[in-house]
């Protein structure tokens, strides 16, 4: 990964911005701050006063692991596209909806089967229709909290996939779409060539690793020293400042 503040970034961004391309963020640790508890999680005015700015010139999307309801409710204004449930769940298209709900039966049994242990070890378990949440941020031992966790899971299908994220493990359709999917379905809805992709965590790596040559990938803070994003921000104060950059770079009406 490259800063993106460097001349060769924002002759990057400015570059994209001239394609005008499809804009997609994430939600969580992107555009809100992660926060204890997910439902506290808010878009900072700042932010959504660009982002608004934004979504009126260019089609943008925000894509979430979050229900597309729920993100619905927390955006002070309207997307072109919202997708949630890590690529699962279209406002578009919801033609796979029911399958992919559906993979995730046996998954929910298992864990109604574990839920004292669950609950006992501070994980909680969050279904979203389309994926579900285990959070274990709250939890006082968060070591033993990953170890209910996994004896709760372990055996599970193939028919899901499960993954990590920032105190969090995800479970998902093993068929359902992910976030680069989403992101490439998206490009050819708005009927353009370029991206521009901002995100954070484990479940924004596809998008990163897909690595299409307009596609400009950005990752928020370093933790991740082997993330395949092309840029990156120190952290969720730069977003602000790239999104003002991305409106000085669009083209005239």
């Amino acid at each position: 990964m490259k800063r993106l503040f460097t001349p060769e970034g924002e002759l990057a961004l400015r570059h994209t911005m001239r394609q005008r391309p499809l804009l997609a963020f994430d939600f969580d640790g992107t555009l809100a701050p992660i926060v204890a508890r997910p439902a506290d999680a808010r878009v900072p005015a700042a932010v959504a006063d660009r982002l608004q700015r934004l979504a009126a010139r260019l089609p943008l999307a925000v894509i979430s692991g979050r229900r597309v309801d729920d993100l619905r409710r927390r955006l002070p204004f309207r997307p072109w596209r919202l997708v949630g449930s890590h690529g699962a769940e279209d406002d578009g298209h919801a033609q796979a909806s029911a399958d992919n709900a559906a993979a995730l039966v046996p998954a929910r049994q298992r864990l109604a089967g574990h839920l004292e242990t669950l609950t006992a070890a501070g994980v909680a378990i969050e279904d979203k229709g389309m994926s579900i949440a285990l959070h274990y941020r709250l939890a006082a031992d968060r070591e033993a909290a990953q170890r209910a966790i996994a004896h709760s899971i372990a055996g599970l299908p193939d028919s899901v996939s499960v993954y990590g994220g920032k105190m969090v493990v995800n479970i998902v359709a093993a068929q359902a779409r992910d976030k680069a999917d989403a992101v490439a379905a998206l490009v050819e809805a708005a009927g353009v060539h370029a991206a521009v992709f901002v995100g954070d965590d484990v479940n924004d790596e596809p998008v990163f690793a897909r690595d299409e040559p307009t596609w400009l990938t950005v990752r928020i803070g370093q933790d991740d020293p082997q993330s395949a994003a092309r840029w990156f921000l120190d952290g969720p104060a730069d977003l602000a400042i790239m999104l003002d950059r991305m409106l000085d770079a669009l083209p005239a009406r």
